[in-house]
């Protein structure tokens, strides 16, 4: 059985080009209780749709790919 983090960054990959196709990128910071907090980067920062790209493109490659994943969190939305 893969690592967790290993499993989602392998989610991550696959979403990556998209989210750099439009000048932004997202790191994973950490998986608490099968919750992964990200950081969104460049243009994905403040971009009025990256909640939707979030839950509709992230989260739900990661759940594809690691379906004990409960949900994905930007630590940019719950700093502020």
């Amino acid at each position: 059985m893969e690592d967790l983090q290993v499993q989602v960054e392998k989610a991550i990959q696959e979403i990556r080009p998209f989210l750099q196709g439009d000048g932004g990128d997202i790191s994973i910071i950490s998986i608490e209780d099968n919750i992964v907090y990200v950081k969104l980067h460049g243009n994905c920062v403040g971009c009025s749709v990256n909640q939707m790209t979030l839950k509709t493109g992230v989260e739900m490659t990661i759940k594809k790919h690691v379906p004990q994943i409960e949900k994905v969190i930007n630590i940019d939305e719950i700093v502020h």
